[in-house]
């Protein structure tokens, strides 16, 4: 644990006023001044050194309003309360995902979940909207100085009193009486702004090993980017990739009561606010056969390839894969799924470049998708070479067919 009474690592300044009274009074003026018609963050920065506000103060708090507006995608209304960092921002989980995992705590019965590395407190907000009583912990003082105003913030509106955020390592909280645990390893370098990922699982913190651990204790849920290595993902646990609008966000890791009897792998999918759908599977699924080109083309969804469940959305849809190891499905037949975008194939083009310009051309093709696995090739570069003129749109997927050679198809979408 470390001592209450530590200075705290320094933010930028203005920033910890803003946590004062009159700061956040400040930041509820320009936020709502911003809002007006015509009115900018010039102008508005000119006003206030008028007044002979503290310039810091001001930039702080332009800058929050500015992170409170980017926030609304991620946390709606409740980022006009909220206070933010830009990089615990970008890191934050949005709401209606924080909400799936917060309900997994609820099934296994879990009434207190500790939030080891809590952020801005993201998740630990959706516990506590959940009746989930959150100990958050953040081992950056100021960032943990923010989740405790946060969860202040809804506590007050859900009348339920919320204990602050602790300032500590992760691996050394005391996890006694508490009956589940959340982590968020961090996967950039510490800071409030301008981080980087880190490059190696052995540099998150806290670290995997220790998230393991604390695994095999009581119910706990792991997030970790999209792009895990497969082969750290351990045996007992139930790994669900989630896609939120079509970008894969994450990997979630849960073990013990959390996660579900008999599924090792799942894939989510949302859509806007409420749709959701889910492939789940007690392994990797075995790849579709190969087949010839059929009359559709399925690409899909992120979250379904990343989970390896391809095989299954294909047998579903009575679809082949379009070639060996690539994630390309394709059937006679038309079947809506939320788990693929559909395509038809129009036509077949020439492959090489000089010969697929003169095809586009001929077709009066100016605005062209292109869509490419199994290629190397850069689809910006390529659209600037095709020279693209006409009044048609088109999408092109550039890929392989059953026999592994290169195909262009011309598509439109279902």
């Amino acid at each position: 644990m470390i001592d209450p009474l530590d200075p705290p690592a320094l933010a930028a300044p203005g920033w910890e006023e803003l946590l004062t009274e009159p700061g956040l009074a400040l930041l509820t003026e320009v936020s709502e001044r911003l809002a007006e018609p015509g009115v900018t963050a010039g102008q508005l920065n000119t006003q206030l050194r008028k007044r002979e506000v503290d310039p810091a103060l001001i930039a702080a708090a332009l800058t929050q309003a500015e992170l409170r507006m980017k926030a609304r995608s991620k946390f709606g209304e409740l980022a006009d309360a909220l206070l933010f960092t830009q990089a615990g921002l970008e890191q934050a989980t949005r709401a209606r995902v924080a909400r799936t995992h917060a309900e997994r705590f609820v099934r296994a019965g879990c009434r207190s979940v500790a939030d080891l590395g809590c952020g801005i407190g993201a998740e630990s907000l959706a516990l506590l909207a959940a009746g989930v009583t959150p100990h958050a912990v953040e081992l950056d003082p100021y960032t943990a100085t923010l989740a405790t105003h946060n969860l202040a913030t809804l506590g007050r509106k859900l009348g339920r009193p919320v204990p602050a955020a602790v300032r500590a390592d992760a691996e050394s909280f005391d996890l006694a009486g508490i009956d589940g645990a959340f982590l968020d390893p961090a996967r950039r370098t510490a800071g409030h702004r301008d981080t980087r990922r880190v490059a190696s699982p052995d540099d998150y913190s806290p670290s995997l090993a220790f998230a393991f651990a604390v695994a095999q204790r009581m119910p706990t849920g792991v997030k970790l980017g999209p792009g895990l290595d497969r082969d750290l993902i351990p045996a007992d646990a139930e790994a669900q990739w989630i896609s939120v609008d079509g970008q894969v966000v994450e990997t979630g890791l849960w073990f013990g009561a959390a996660a579900r009897d008999g599924i090792r792998r799942a894939a989510l999918v949302m859509r806007g606010e409420s749709e959701a759908h889910e492939l789940t599977a007690a392994a990797d699924a075995e790849d579709a056969e190969v087949r010839e080109l059929g009359e559709y083309l399925y690409e899909p969804d992120g979250a379904v390839i990343r989970a390896r469940l391809i095989g299954d959305l294909g047998r579903s849809l009575d679809a082949g894969m379009l070639s060996d190891r690539i994630a390309y499905l394709t059937s006679d037949t038309l079947t809506k799924t939320p788990f693929a975008q559909a395509f038809r194939v129009l036509d077949e083009l020439p492959s090489k470049e000089k010969e697929l310009r003169r095809a586009l051309a001929e077709r009066n093709i100016g605005t062209l998708e292109i869509k490419k696995r199994g290629v190397d090739i850069d689809p910006a570069s390529l659209r600037k070479r095709l020279k693209l003129k006409g009044k048609q749109s088109a999408t092109v997927f550039l890929t392989r067919d059953a026999r592994g050679g290169h195909i262009a198809l011309l598509a439109e979408r279902c």
